[in-house]
């Protein structure tokens, strides 16, 4: 029986969804974006969907289930449409429960750091400068940890790409707003070879260039 597509609701500059629709991609999974815009996130029709009135969130025709928060719709996405494991590790095993500790460990640091980064240097209406080097430095120690577990490695995991990998990817692609602080290839080279790595998967390059697109198209 063929799938239903799934709706992931997103907005265009938002990495968290395109995160997800990169996992969507790598499972070969069908799916159809939403865009919505800020103010259309706060009001009742998406609230049901989303009580935070925050993207990204999905709604499973398949299954009948909506999730919003990235990491909880990864996990899901996952368990449910990867029953073979080529993107995820078998039941119980170790290196079951390490990909979910890459996976929380991008959505409670990496992510929000970036995020806040973002928040204060183009958007606070009051310029702090030493707010900005907080989370700036938060994403170089972040790096760094990274770029240390991967020093002879090509992937976080069990020696094989899989979502913990991939959930990285999108917000470094914001990394160069920062690029006079922070330089990829020259402060963290492990981190950076290994997001070359997967930036070249046919997925995962259709998402990054589908999130052009879609930025380009709202300007």
């Amino acid at each position: 029986m063929s799938l239903k597509p799934i709706t992931l609701w997103g907005h265009d500059s938002g990495s968290n969804a395109w995160k997800v629709a990169m996992v969507l991609e790598e499972l070969s999974v069908p799916y159809t974006v939403k865009m919505i815009d800020f103010p259309d996130m706060k009001k009742e029709a998406y609230e049901s969907i989303n009580p935070n009135g925050r993207v990204p969130s999905i709604e499973d025709p398949n299954t009948g289930i909506t999730l919003w928060e990235s990491g909880a719709i990864i996990e899901y996405l996952v368990e449910t449409y990867d029953k073979q494991n080529n993107f995820n590790f078998a039941l119980g095993s170790k290196e079951y429960y390490e990909a979910k500790q890459w996976l929380y460990y991008q959505v409670s640091g990496q992510g929000p750091y970036f995020g806040q980064a973002v928040w204060f240097t183009l958007y606070h209406p009051e310029k702090l400068p030493s707010v900005v080097d907080r989370y700036v430095n938060e994403i170089r120690r972040v790096s760094g940890v990274l770029n240390g577990v991967l020093q002879g490695k090509e992937f976080l995991v069990g020696g094989k790409y899989s979502y913990a990998d991939a959930s990285f990817v999108m917000w470094y692609a914001i990394a160069p707003l920062f690029a006079d602080r922070i330089n990829l290839e020259t402060d963290f080279p492990a981190l950076n070879a290994w997001l070359e790595r997967i930036k070249a998967r046919p997925a995962i390059a259709k998402i990054i260039k589908d999130r052009e697109a879609a930025m380009a198209a709202s300007k």
